[in-house]
């Protein structure tokens, strides 16, 4: 339907920080956090795309010129849309968090934060191979990413937690 003359167009035909915000509470509502297992490169997703995982050491928040940032529904975001992009698209997993890296990034954008100090604070709790702090796996985690990085190191080293883990619960 063409513009009339005058109008200003509704929040969801331009870039709108209100309408990201809204679709933000959306996926918050639909997706169960789950903070208690130790994840590779921050958060994950479930097989069944029902639960979002976030590492258990990353802190809730950060501060950064006297204002307090809680940096879930920004990793939620991220987890949400890759995994999306992955099962709805059949994309590989580096093309999906690209994607899901600028949704993240605007969302990141649209509340005020600098996105520089918001990847810089998540930088510094990246797990990699050989990190001690990773010894609790979710059983259910998605590994699709792993594989498609190939980083068969950390998949190695995911397989005997996860296997002790669902050991303990025998």
């Amino acid at each position: 339907m063409p513009r009339k003359k005058g109008r200003i167009p509704k929040d969801d035909t331009l870039v709108s920080a209100s309408m990201l915000g809204k679709a933000v509470r959306k996926i918050l509502k639909d997706v169960k956090l789950d903070r208690t297992w130790d994840i590779p490169y921050l958060a994950g997703y479930s097989r069944d795309a029902k639960t979002i995982y976030i590492d258990r050491h990353l802190p809730k928040s950060f501060e950064t010129r006297r204002r307090r940032i809680f940096v879930d529904q920004y990793l939620i975001l991220h987890e949400a849309v890759e995994k999306s992009l992955l099962d709805e698209l059949g994309l590989v997993y580096q093309h999906a968090h690209q994607i899901a890296l600028r949704a993240e990034e605007a969302a990141v954008r649209a509340a005020g934060i600098s996105w520089r100090e918001y990847d810089r604070f998540m930088q510094k709790y990246i797990k990699v191979v050989g990190d001690e702090r990773l010894k609790r796996i979710p059983p259910h985690l998605d590994i699709k990413p792993y594989h498609d990085e190939h980083d068969t190191k950390i998949l190695l080293a995911m397989q005997r937690v996860i296997k002790r883990e669902l050991g303990r619960k025998k």
